[in-house]
């Protein structure tokens, strides 16, 4: 038994090949391709890539190559058949049963995919060529859009009086033509009328390009008609499934990283006459939690541009709060919105393609932070007020699938909460706590009583071992050069000390000109000290420790930077911020 070509074309329309092999491989970004170890062989030097726009890997080592399918076969000893199954769940779509059952419905999508072909093709053809269409014509024409951007799209046009119902019922059964939304019956007049009629119409096709549903647009005001409409759900068509134009954008997915989502066909259209491709619709309904996992298949931001209107505020507070569960470390879903009165079809006819993209670089807001300040602004200053907020984005935060994106951006929710609260707030502290005073400070203020963190413990023992062993570490002056502190004092001490080992042929105490009581504090609570009472002293033992002692410093660096780059995260959520940080991570667990 063979699976349906389609079935497997869908597949790999949905799948892109680096989506699927850096599930087993880490895989990094080189031109158009991506490169990374053999899953193949054993290697130090990358030579495995990745071509998404070809549809295909290869290994140089081994000459392993093929698509989706062969790398699920050879990485995980499947069959065909089971390749395609753990695929297809990859990808969201049902399995493929060979059940009576499915060969039906493959009959039907045969069938299905026939009646809008015709149908599609037919009225584009009319509204190209057709003389009586004018009015349709010259409506595009006041919109800025021409025959180039019909054609792109392949729009067509439904006269008011229409009856293709009649050339199709020769080739179709009635029940076949009225499952596949474009007709009715009307009850009164016992006729088949068709539903799109005296509207423009937009294709919206599958994923594969293949047209299952269409848009439809009035061309004249009429207070009883419904300015857009898109066909009823069908056994192919599920309006939180699809969206518009999305068969195209993803072949930009090689190229951009970034997609925008937008309310209407028209929106698409115009920012795509304009020369911004990478843009979908959403059909006019809720965004879908199917709709955010499809577009992340193919794009890292997802920058939602709805109307810059009232409904279009309140749809994209809809959109954020559903979207937000589904973000994850590597992905981004921003929002973009226009001045009043604005769509992105007006805003780009008036601006151009330089002036969008720049609008978008400059006001775009990450999903987190469009919560949070449209939360703020419904916020009263009064305790039950602010407690309501509080709780409102926990819950929103608590809603987020991912674990590592949940911690961030409650952590950013209650941050900025207490920055409305300083009172009730206490100061995050660092693991160094207290400022250090100037060296010259020091000299008049030394204070025994004063505490002393874990890091300028660990400071003090490394001067105590450099001062206690000047000629050891004159010798191995590479092993203190790089050394990172913290502490402003002590980073002065072991500056000066370098400066004399690097200049001195023989060094002692008395060259070093330290302030005394610096010495005697470092003398005094160096915890080292205690443990060379219990060693011999030898030149080994002492590198010994002083390569312990770096490690911990370079430890309590690596500490600091991840603290700084998880506030970063917890702000941007950036694939960049999240790769450095996963890097440091590393660096960490390796020390």
């Amino acid at each position: 038994m063979k699976y349906p070509k389609e079935y497997l074309d869908e597949i790999k329309t949905r799948l892109k090949v680096s989506t699927v092999v850096s599930k087993s491989v880490v895989l990094k970004k080189r031109g158009k391709e991506f490169v990374g170890l053999s899953p193949f062989k054993t290697e130090k030097t990358p030579s495995f890539t990745v071509n998404d726009e070809k549809e295909f890997y290869h290994c140089f080592a081994t000459s392993e190559h093929g698509n989706i399918f062969d790398f699920v076969m050879k990485t995980q000893n499947f069959k065909f058949g089971e390749a395609v199954k753990h695929l297809a769940q990859l990808a969201g779509m049902q399995p493929y049963m060979f059940s009576k059952q499915d060969e039906e419905r493959e009959k039907k999508w045969v069938e299905y995919l026939s009646i809008y072909n015709q149908y599609v093709d037919f009225y584009h053809n009319e509204l190209l060529k057709n003389d009586t269409y004018s009015n349709a014509r010259e409506y595009l024409k006041n919109r800025s859009l021409g025959k180039e951007e019909v054609k792109k799209f392949k729009i067509g046009y439904i006269e008011k009086n229409p009856n293709f119902f009649n050339q199709l019922k020769g080739q179709f059964s009635e029940q076949t033509l009225i499952e596949s939304g474009l007709f009715y019956l009307d009850e009164k007049k016992k006729a088949y009328v068709e539903r799109f009629r005296g509207r423009l119409i937009f294709p919206i096709n599958n994923i594969s390009g293949q047209p299952i549903a269409l848009g439809g647009r009035i061309i004249t005001q009429l207070d009883y008609l419904a300015k857009y409409i898109n066909s009823p759900e069908t056994l192919f068509f599920k309006k939180g499934a699809n969206l518009y134009n999305l068969d195209s954008a993803r072949k930009l997915s090689n190229k951009l990283n970034n997609i925008y989502l937008v309310e209407g066909y028209m929106d698409v259209v115009g920012l795509s006459k304009n020369g911004i491709e990478n843009a979908v619709a959403n059909l006019g309904t809720s965004l879908t939690d199917k709709q955010i996992l499809t577009l992340n298949q193919f794009f890292d931001d997802i920058i939602i541009c709805f109307d810059g209107d009232e409904s279009g505020y309140k749809a994209a507070l809809r959109a954020a709060e559903n979207s937000i569960k589904d973000l994850k470390p590597e992905k981004q879903i921003s929002f973009l919105f226009l001045p009043d009165k604005e769509d992105p079809d007006s805003f780009v006819n008036k601006n151009g393609k330089s002036y969008f993209i720049d609008y978008t670089k400059q006001s775009k807001i990450s999903i987190h932070q469009f919560i949070f300040s449209h939360y703020k602004k419904q916020t009263e200053n009064n305790p039950s007020s602010m407690a309501i907020f509080d709780k409102k984005l926990r819950g929103i935060a608590n809603t987020i699938k991912d674990d590592y994106i949940k911690k961030y951006v409650l952590e950013y929710f209650l941050e900025k909460i207490s920055e409305l609260t300083p009172h009730t707030s206490q100061t995050k502290k660092n693991f160094y706590v207290k400022k250090t005073r100037s060296l010259e400070s020091t000299k008049k203020h030394f204070n025994e009583s004063q505490s002393l963190t874990g890091v300028e413990l660990k400071e003090f023992s490394l001067i105590y071992l450099i001062i206690t062993n000047l000629n050891l570490m004159q010798e191995n002056i590479y092993m203190i050069e790089n050394v990172k502190l913290f502490t402003k004092v002590n980073k002065q001490i072991l500056e000066k000390i370098i400066m004399k080992l690097r200049n001195e042929k023989q060094i002692s105490m008395s060259d070093l000109d330290i302030d005394p009581q610096l010495i005697d504090k470092i003398n005094k609570f160096a915890p080292i000290k205690h443990i060379l009472k219990n060693k011999s002293g030898n030149a080994h033992e002492i590198i010994e420790l002083l390569d312990d002692i770096n490690r911990d410093l370079n430890n309590y660096d690596l500490e600091f930077r991840i603290q700084e780059l998880e506030s970063k995260f917890s702000k941007d959520l950036s694939e960049a911020t999240f790769n450095e940080l996963k890097e440091l991570k590393k660096k960490q667990n390796i020390n």
